[in-house]
C-alpha cells in the first residue's frame, strides 16, 4: 500500500499538468495577497484558506515522493515551501498583542515568494544568486575597506566647521543646503553613506560643486583639483571596478549553474534510456 502511495506521489510530482496547476494557484495567491491589502472580504479569505490546503497537499506529496527525509530537506526549495506553509497555518489568535498579529500577517505575505519557483529560469536565477552569496561577501568586504579609507580621507579634508553642533557657513554653499541635511563628511558613518550616494550616481556632481564653492569661499582649505580627483577616483573605483567584480561573480556562477543543469538533464535522459532498454529486454 505504501509503495503504491509513493509511486502515485512520484507521478503527481513529475506531472506537467500538476506543475502548471500549482503555478496558476501561486499566481492567484499572489494577486489575492495584493487585493487583501485594500479589500477585506470573507470570500477571499475562504479562497486563501483553500489555496493553503492545496499548498499543504503539494508539500506532503513531494515529501512522500522523496526517497528519504534527508533528500527532501537537502532541496532548498522544499525547505522554503515548507516554511511558508507552516507560517500560513499560524493562527493570529495565538498572538497576545496587535504588533505580533501584524508580524504574522507580514510573514504570510511572503507566500508571494513562491512565484520564484513558478518557472525553471527564475529558479535558475535564484540558485545563481544563492551561489553568489559567498563571493559577494568578499566583494562587499573589499568595498567596505575602500569605502572606509575614502570616508576617512573625506572627513579629514572636507568636514565643515561646526559650532555648538550646528554646521557653519552652509548658507554660503551653493546650491543651498537644507537645514535638516547633515554635513556630507561630518563623521565616518555619514561619509560612508555619502560615498554610497556617489555610487548610485545620486547628485554626486552637486556634492563636488558644493565643496568647490566651500573651498573658494574659504570654508574648507582644500584645492578644487583635489576635490575633483577625490570624487572621480572614487566613482571610477566603485562603479567600474567593484561593481564589475560582483557582476563577474554572478555571471561565473550562472555559467556554472547552467552546466550543472545540463549535466542533470543528460543524466536524467540516460536513466530513461536504461529503463526503456530494460523494459524492452523483459
Amino acid at each position: 500500500m505504501s509503495l503504491n502511495i509513493k509511486y502515485l506521489s512520484s507521478n503527481i510530482c513529475r506531472s506537467e499538468l500538476f506543475e502548471i496547476g500549482i503555478t496558476i494557484i501561486i499566481i492567484l495567491n499572489s494577486i489575492l495577497i495584493g487585493v487583501q491589502t485594500s479589500v477585506h472580504n470573507v470570500y477571499i479569505d475562504v479562497i486563501q484558506h483553500i489555496i493553503l490546503w492545496i499548498f499543504t497537499f503539494e508539500i506532503i506529496v513531494r515529501f512522500i515522493s522523496s526517497n528519504n527525509i534527508r533528500e527532501f530537506f537537502n532541496d532548498g526549495w522544499n525547505v522554503f515551501d515548507l516554511s511558508l506553509v507552516v507560517i500560513g497555518w499560524i493562527p493570529p489568535s495565538i498572538a497576545s498583542n496587535a504588533s505580533a498579529i501584524t508580524m504574522i500577517r507580514i510573514l504570510r505575505t511572503f507566500r508571494i515568494l513562491r512565484l520564484l519557483r513558478a518557472n525553471t529560469e527564475i529558479k535558475l536565477i535564484v540558485t545563481v544568486l544563492a551561489k553568489s552569496v559567498k563571493s559577494m561577501v568578499y566583494n562587499c568586504l573589499l568595498f567596505l575597506i575602500f569605502a572606509y579609507l575614502y570616508a576617512v580621507v573625506g572627513v579629514t579634508l572636507f568636514q565643515l566647521p561646526t559650532q555648538g553642533g550646528n554646521i557653519e557657513s552652509l548658507s554660503m554653499v551653493a546650491p543651498p543646503t537644507p537645514s535638516n541635511s547633515p554635513d556630507p563628511f561630518g563623521n565616518i558613518s555619514e561619509g560612508i553613506f555619502t560615498l554610497f550616494r556617489v555610487l548610485t550616481a545620486e547628485d554626486w556632481t552637486d556634492l563636488r560643486y558644493n565643496l568647490i564653492t566651500a573651498s573658494n569661499l574659504g570654508v574648507i582649505d582644500v584645492l578644487p583639483t583635489v576635490i575633483t580627483c577625490y570624487f572621480v577616483s572614487w566613482f571610477c573605483l566603485a562603479v567600474f571596478l567593484l561593481l564589475n567584480l560582483v557582476t563577474g561573480a554572478v555571471i561565473n556562477n550562472y555559467q556554472t549553474a547552467m552546466a550543472e543543469l545540463a549535466e542533470c538533464k543528460d543524466n536524467s535522459n540516460e536513466r530513461k534510456e536504461i529503463i526503456e532498454l530494460k523494459n524492452l529486454s523483459n
